[in-house]
């Protein structure tokens, strides 16, 4: 009987001590658990510091960049360097003047007015495209802020094989299989109207390029060998509206500044009117053009350049003044900044109008120009 106590208070000893070592292990397994959630916490956190850190130095970085072209691009020469302005020596055509809608023909009244070194290319070379309906054009995306990487050291451009896609809501896409900007050779085809053809200059509607693009070439439009009938397209292309915005309203205040800002830049611009003006930035804004990342997480860019249209890298024209829903994106079209914001509901507000630096001031072709051959416009 002595025996049998003494083998029972040793098994209940020896069952006190396995769950005193259980509850000591699962409390050191739980410490250690949570000592490694707060490490991991931590590690995301920093993770997501160095990110955002990163992405605003990108951005002072882009905008930076933006600053210093500008600031060239205002520069007066000096009285002894004064010379007949041209195109640049490696491009025979000078920089197109335009907004920039996303899209080739999307926005019809998009107008640019394309002009040829008459050093490199004489008139007579221009014969026969007036007779065209329209014409591709091959164009450089020259704002893309790894420009000088990419050329002058292609081994450290470090090309992005994925990049970003409107339609796919921030989703990625092989480089080659998007219109996107950032291109392992920076080249951009668009199609566009052929207008009117005078002397060394061409009028094209439906454009999508930037102020100052610098041309390749142009070829005529052949609908017969340029036209695929029953050509396929990615099913994510064939979302109807996917970029659509529901309204635009046109404050007072807007159009009360729009018509001050006209008195200056009519002289200038490729319109007729304010009120036609007006007609082109319901067409621009009529589809989202703020990049993926500027709607997922809204951020400080400017609108109007189509460098930007894919993989969140700012685009050059477009910039946007405070956080959150009240956010206010800036268009500058014919040097004028058109402000507005879209709420959630994808309504666009145009609030505001107010003329750019040097707007007034621009040796450009202007509606006037193209008068005679057109009419009135």
């Amino acid at each position: 009987m002595a025996r049998l106590q003494s083998l029972a208070a040793a098994a209940t000893a020896a069952a006190v001590a396995a769950t005193a070592a259980i509850v000591l292990s699962s409390l050191l397994y739980n410490r250690k658990c949570r000592r490694l959630a707060a490490r991991v916490r931590e590690l995301e956190a920093s993770l997501a510091t160095a990110a955002e850190k990163a992405a605003a130095e990108r951005r002072g970085r882009v905008r930076a960049q933006q600053s210093l072209r500008r600031a060239l691009s205002e520069q007066e020469p000096r009285s002894d360097e004064a010379r007949p302005a041209k195109a640049p020596a490696s491009y025979p055509m000078a920089p197109i003047e335009n907004g920039t809608p996303r899209q080739p023909l999307v926005v019809p009244l998009a107008r640019a007015t394309l002009a040829f070194d008459p050093v490199r290319v004489p008139a007579e070379a221009l014969e026969g495209l007036a007779s065209y309906s329209h014409c591709w054009v091959l164009y450089v995306f020259h704002l893309n802020t790894d420009l000088d990487k990419m050329w002058k050291d292609p081994a450290r451009s470090k090309l992005k094989a994925k990049v970003r896609v409107p339609r796919l809501k921030g989703g990625k896409m092989g480089v080659l299989a998007t219109r996107s900007p950032h291109r392992p050779n920076p080249i951009g085809l668009s199609v566009a109207k052929v207008e009117a053809v005078d002397g060394h200059a061409i009028l094209l509607s439906g454009v999508d390029l930037v102020d100052g693009t610098p041309v390749l070439d142009i070829k005529p439009y052949l609908p017969y060998s340029d036209s695929v009938k029953g050509a396929a397209i990615p099913n994510w292309l064939e979302v109807d509206a996917a970029l659509a915005v529901k309204s635009i309203h046109f404050t007072e205040h807007f159009i009360s500044a729009l018509s001050s800002c006209w008195l200056h830049v009519q002289k200038q611009s490729l319109y007729a009117s304010a009120d036609e003006f007006q007609d082109l930035i319901k067409e621009v804004l009529s589809w989202d053009i703020r990049s993926v990342s500027q709607r997922i997480r809204p951020h400080q860019v400017n609108m109007g350049s189509k460098a930007n249209d894919y993989n969140g890298n700012e685009t050059d024209k477009d910039r946007c003044d405070e956080p959150g829903s009240s956010i206010t994106y800036h268009l500058h079209l014919e040097g004028i900044d058109v402000s507005y914001r879209i709420d959630e509901d994808a309504n666009i507000i145009v609030e505001n109008a107010a003329l750019l630096p040097g707007a007034a001031n621009q040796n450009r072709h202007s509606c006037l120009t193209w008068r005679d051959k057109l009419g009135i416009l």
